[in-house]
Parts: C-alpha cells; sequence; structure tokens
C-alpha cells in the first residue's frame, strides 16, 4: 500500500477475521516510521477506535524485547478474550513501573510500536501493518521530536535493540499490510515521548 491510503486500510481491517472477540492491528515499524500517526489516522477512520501505545509500557531503554510479552498478558490475551485490556505506565524518572491502566474492549483495537508485529503476538492479531520509511526520512523526524535532546543519548542503544529484535521476529515479512510512509509528516504533529518506539 503506497502512502497513507487510511480509508482503504480501514475497509481492509473491517474485512478482516476478529480473532476471538476481538480485531486487533498491530502497527509495527522502526522509531521514527511514523507508525503513532498513523495509527491515530486509522483509529479515526474505524470510527475512533481504542489504541494502546507499546511506548507506555516499555520497560525502559534497555526493554525493547521486553515489553512483547507484557502485551502478550496484559493486551492481546484480554481483549481476545472480551475484556479490557490492563496495563502499568512505566515511569521513566523513577526507573519502574507505576500505576495501572484500563482500555476497554472494543470490536476493534490498534496495538501500536516498535515489537508490535513480533511472533508471540501474531496469534492474537486479526491485522498486522509495517511502517516502512527510509532511514534518513526516520531520522529527521526523530530529531524534529520535542523530546529528542532526552532520546539522543540512547538513540545507538535503541537502534541495536531494533535490529536485534526485528532481525529475530521478522514482522515485514509477516506483515499483511505495508505502508509505504515516504509522506511528510508536520512536525506539530509529533508528541512527546519516553520511550523510543
Amino acid at each position: 500500500m503506497t502512502g497513507l491510503d487510511v480509508d482503504a486500510l480501514a475497509a481492509l481491517v473491517q474485512e478482516r477475521p476478529a480473532i476471538g472477540a476481538v480485531r486487533l492491528v498491530t502497527v509495527d515499524g522502526y522509531s521514527g516510521a511514523g507508525k503513532t500517526r498513523l495509527s491515530g489516522r486509522l483509529a479515526r477512520a474505524l470510527g475512533r477506535v481504542p489504541t494502546v501505545h507499546l511506548d507506555f509500557f516499555y520497560p525502559g531503554w534497555d526493554g525493547l524485547a521486553a515489553v512483547v510479552p507484557l502485551a502478550v498478558a496484559w493486551v492481546a490475551e484480554p481483549l481476545v478474550a472480551g475484556e479490557s485490556a490492563r496495563w502499568r505506565r512505566y515511569d521513566w524518572s523513577a526507573d519502574r513501573f507505576a500505576e495501572w491502566h484500563e482500555t476497554p474492549w472494543a470490536p476493534v483495537v490498534v496495538l501500536e510500536g516498535c515489537g508490535a508485529g513480533s511472533a508471540a503476538l501474531r496469534p492474537f492479531t486479526s491485522t498486522a501493518v509495517w511502517v516502512e520509511t527510509p532511514e534518513a526520512q526516520r531520522e529527521e523526524r526523530l530529531r524534529a521530536r520535542r523530546d529528542w535532546t532526552r532520546y539522543a543519548p540512547h538513540r545507538a542503544r535503541w537502534v541495536a535493540q531494533e535490529e536485534a529484535l526485528f532481525w529475530a521476529e521478522r514482522p515485514l515479512e509477516h506483515a499483511d499490510v505495508v505502508v509505504d510512509n515516504r509522506a511528510e509528516i508536520p512536525r506539530g504533529a509529533s508528541r512527546n515521548r519516553q520511550g523510543g518506539g
């Protein structure tokens, strides 16, 4: 799928079979690929469905792979069973998990972030989306973020984790849809983030 044809993507999501009680849509890709913006647009096109951002519970700067089993237990398994997802926010300042949050069950839920397309999540996934963006454009987008100065010292560590996880998990090869996301994302649209995803 070239560009951000969000209406076509939403139609595809609606056509795909549910897994258990939900159509769980995973949106994966490298940092700076535009996953968050695409997920927001897709959620609106689907009728403002709930979105869970892995950014909120990556367990620290070395926690990319560790988020996958958490996403299975806290998000995917409950949603497939028709229950609300419950996940704990990671407090980056205190370097520990903090309070619990709840994302209510809905017929369609979007799970967004690096690692969302991992093998452990695939049995629960109705539609797997990979967001493809050239490396130079990803870097430009990352440097435009409001939190770049906080993220920059950890960038190399996060890149190494992305490369290792994506090499092992092959989310691009298992994606139902690959979105060519070279379209420009306005700088004002970037949100303040803690994690690298």
